[in-house]
């Protein structure tokens, strides 16, 4: 049983709240507004509703799943409160025409992991990014199935994955290592295998099939950021 905290509670942070409950893990849960909001969520799952410096001090596992634009408004030095040994998990995208606006050393080519590793002054594995939260809620499987939905996760240290790679089969998934954080724009949006519920097999293909040039709907405009609805 891990001991795994996930600061946000949104729709991919309430779905690994769930997930993870459910398959036996010891969570706490926290979000921006404090642990009063997470008191239905806490209730549902068993989950412990907690600020985000707690999650982070007393956490072996941290899973960020924020806006990736709210990275640089956690607090200051906060993984310096960490365990030794703590992993960190980086669950976001960058969206510059739906939410984030321009970030200028994502759009010159720097993967989004390395951004957030910069602003959290720590490394991280990159996982749960190429998935939207209803499916990663709902097509997760036993490992005595056969043919279940792999994701991507690429990190900087092998033992780190190998621990975030052996979480997924704990929720029904399959992971597949996807190389260095340097590597990691591999798996971010635009890329073939961005939400698409592909075996091992395609998710390899589509890791090595993926270019670096970032295409035009995943870049910024004059008029970044629009919505979700009306991407600008």
């Amino acid at each position: 049983m891990a001991n795994i905290g996930i600061i946000g509670s949104g729709n991919i942070g309430a779905a690994l709240t769930r997930l993870f409950t459910r398959a036996g893990h010891q969570v706490s849960v926290s979000n921006s507004r404090g642990p009063v909001s997470l008191a239905a969520l806490a209730q549902e799952t068993g989950a412990r509703a907690t600020s985000v410096t707690d999650v982070v001090r007393t956490s072996t596992i941290v899973i960020v799943a924020i806006p990736l634009e709210n990275i640089p408004h956690l607090p200051a030095d906060l993984f310096k409160e960490g365990p030794a040994g703590q992993i960190v998990i980086d669950t976001s995208n960058y969206y510059p025409q739906h939410r984030d606006g321009l970030i200028a050393e994502i759009e010159a080519g720097m993967p989004e992991s390395a951004w957030v590793e910069k602003h959290l002054g720590r490394p991280v594995i990159k996982a749960f990014n190429s998935i939207l939260a209803d499916r990663l809620a709902s097509v997760g499987r036993p490992d005595t199935v056969t043919g279940r939905v792999a994701l991507a996760v690429a990190g900087d240290d092998a033992s780190d994955k190998a621990t975030v790679i052996a979480l997924l089969g704990d929720i029904g998934f399959e992971g597949v290592d996807a190389g260095t954080i340097a590597d990691s724009w591999r798996q971010q949006p635009g890329t073939p295998g961005y939400l698409h519920d592909f075996e091992a097999a395609g998710v390899r293909k589509a890791l090595a099939d993926a270019s670096p040039v970032r295409t035009p709907e995943w870049k910024a405009t004059p008029n970044s950021p629009g919505t979700f609805d009306a991407p600008a």
